[in-house]
This record gives structure tokens, C-alpha cells and sequence, in this order.
């Protein structure tokens, strides 16, 4: 019962560090190349209307996904800009710039997030429709036709995780990723959180946004039973169209699946999603481990900080 109790954190791996996110506050820490843990910190803004439409099943998804990209795109950004500068190299003259201009700065990149988002699921939904109206000669009927599709859409998936993670930068952030879920994993499991109990922990997890995109190729299928493949413009228009149904059911089959982790016989709908983070994440060092607990814990401070002023 304590467990179920506790507030629900996300998290994003970034370029050397982690991002975690709670009700108020998100907070990135990145290793700068002193090897010292610089934090960057963004304040969640409350929107009337946004709280409303979260508290609605299916569409609550579609808002959560978009805030993340977008919130999720100023972390990346504070990342891949600061993490391989030389501290030395810092000054006054070059915050108080960058301050002046902080707010249009965050507003662009909160909207690049979301379409880079938008463009990222456009290009992963259309691509695979285009391949699979190739192959009707050989696989004729409306059934067939979707499931190549949806083969298409899954090995197209694989292929571009698989094909990025051969970088060295993009295989430290799915380390990161890996410490982000340690660190989440020992919260909930009342771990203390230090590095070697940490490590202790596994790098999957139920909520992993990894999961996520998965369910997407698997909900895609069942929901395109019921729209017609031809002819291919109107397979096109169909798939378009149905984006954000796809992405509301994904997300409630995600939340449900994150329930019933703990009961045995159910725990294997979310089985997928986690091998699909056996390609996503990647086991940490332990200075990567230091990085994500402090991120960790400096956003538990700002958020009981907040619950104080509240409490007030």
C-alpha cells in the first residue's frame, strides 16, 4: 500500500545526463567536462484547460505526449548545448545574453519538439503503408495487408534503434536512459538511493516511452481493421487521420499494462515493451548513475518545496 502511495515520476534521457519530471518542477542534471553536475531547471506551467482535458480517457494521452516532446525538447536542447563546453569557458556576459532571450528560446524549442514528434510518427505511419500497398500482389486481401504493414512498421522501428544506437553518443544516452529507470526503479521499490544500491536495480521499466512506441505498432494493426487499405490514397487519408486514436489507446494500454506489472499471470501484456528496451537502454557506468541520482533528487527537493509553500 505505501508503494502504491507514491507520486508518479517520468523521466528522458539527454545528451551526458538525465531529465526527471514531477507535478511542478522538471529538472536535467548533465556531467559538464570538469567533471562536475550542472542542473537546469524548468518550472510546470498549469493550464486550466490542458488539466481538464488530461483528466479524460484517450485524449489524456494525446496531451501528455505533447507536453512531453515539448518540455523534453528544452532539456535536450540545455544538454547538447552545455554538456561539451569548458566550464572555464563561462561568464556573466553570456548568461545575462542568454537570459534576455531565455523565454522565445524555450517557446521554439517546445514547439520544434512537437513536431519533430508529429513528423518522427508521420514518417514511421506512412512509410510502412507505402511498402506494404508494394507487396499486394502477393498479399491481396485487406487482413494480409495489414499485418505487413504492421511487419514493415515494427522492422523499420528496429532497424532505426538498432542503426542509431551504433553511434557513441546516442549509445551513452540510451545509458542514461538505463539510469533513468534504475533510479525510478529504486524509488518505487523504497531502495535508498545511492549508486550501489541503484545498480542493484533493472534498467527496464513498465512506463518506458520505449514501451509506448511499440504499443503504437501493435494498437495500429488491431484499429486499422476497420478502415479500408484501398485505394492507397484513401490507406493514406485513413492513416493520417487516425494518428492520435493510435496514440490515445497506446497510451491507455500503457497505463494498464504499468497496473498490472505486479500481478503474475498478467504481467506478461508488458513484455514486449520492455524487449523493446533491451535495445533502447544500455547498462550504466556509475558516475552515468551519479548523474541521474542527483537529477532525481534535486527534483524531490524543488517538488517538497513546493508542497510546503502550498501547504502554507
Amino acid at each position: 500500500m505505501e508503494k502504491a502511495m507514491k507520486p508518479v515520476y517520468g523521466g528522458q534521457a539527454v545528451v551526458e545526463g538525465v531529465m526527471f519530471a514531477g507535478r511542478r518542477h522538471s529538472v536535467t542534471a548533465i556531467r559538464r567536462k570538469d567533471k562536475s553536475i550542472e542542473f537546469f531547471h524548468v518550472p510546470r506551467q498549469t493550464n486550466p484547460t490542458l488539466a481538464t482535458l488530461k483528466k479524460i480517457p484517450f485524449i489524456r494521452g494525446i496531451i501528455a505526449i505533447l507536453e512531453a516532446s515539448a518540455n523534453g525538447a528544452k532539456h535536450f536542447q540545455f544538454a547538447s548545448e552545455r554538456y561539451d563546453l569548458d566550464p572555464n569557458e563561462d561568464n556573466i556576459q553570456n548568461e545575462a545574453k542568454k537570459e534576455s532571450s531565455r523565454l522565445s528560446i524555450v517557446l521554439s524549442v517546445a514547439v520544434v519538439g512537437i513536431l519533430s514528434f508529429l513528423f518522427g510518427k508521420f514518417l514511421f505511419t506512412m512509410i510502412p503503408a507505402f511498402l506494404a500497398n508494394f507487396t499486394k500482389p502477393i498479399f491481396p486481401s485487406k487482413m494480409a495487408q495489414i499485418f505487413v504493414e504492421g511487419a514493415f512498421k515494427l522492422l523499420l522501428l528496429l532497424l532505426y534503434i538498432y542503426f542509431i544506437s551504433l553511434t557513441p553518443l546516442v549509445r551513452r544516452v540510451f545509458q542514461y536512459h538505463g539510469a533513468e529507470h534504475k533510479v525510478i526503479n529504486a524509488f518505487e521499490n523504497g531502495v535508498p538511493l545511492t549508486v550501489e544500491h541503484v545498480q542493484q536495480q533493472s534498467r527496464l521499466h513498465y512506463r518506458c516511452g520505449s514501451s509506448f512506441i511499440l504499443f503504437t505498432v501493435i494498437v495500429s494493426v488491431f484499429v486499422y481493421m476497420f478502415v479500408p487499405v484501398d485505394p492507397l490514397w484513401v490507406r493514406i487519408v485513413n492513416r493520417l487521420a487516425l494518428i492520435p486514436v493510435v496514440l490515445g489507446i497506446s497510451f491507455e494500454v500503457l497505463q494498464f499494462t504499468n497496473r498490472l506489472r505486479n500481478v503474475p499471470v498478467l504481467r506478461w501484456l508488458g513484455y514486449p515493451g520492455l524487449w523493446l528496451q533491451l535495445l533502447t537502454t544500455k547498462e550504466p557506468t556509475d558516475d552515468q548513475v551519479e548523474v541521474a541520482i542527483a537529477s532525481f533528487q534535486q527534483l524531490l527537493r524543488l517538488e517538497e518545496q513546493e508542497a510546503t509553500k502550498v501547504a502554507r
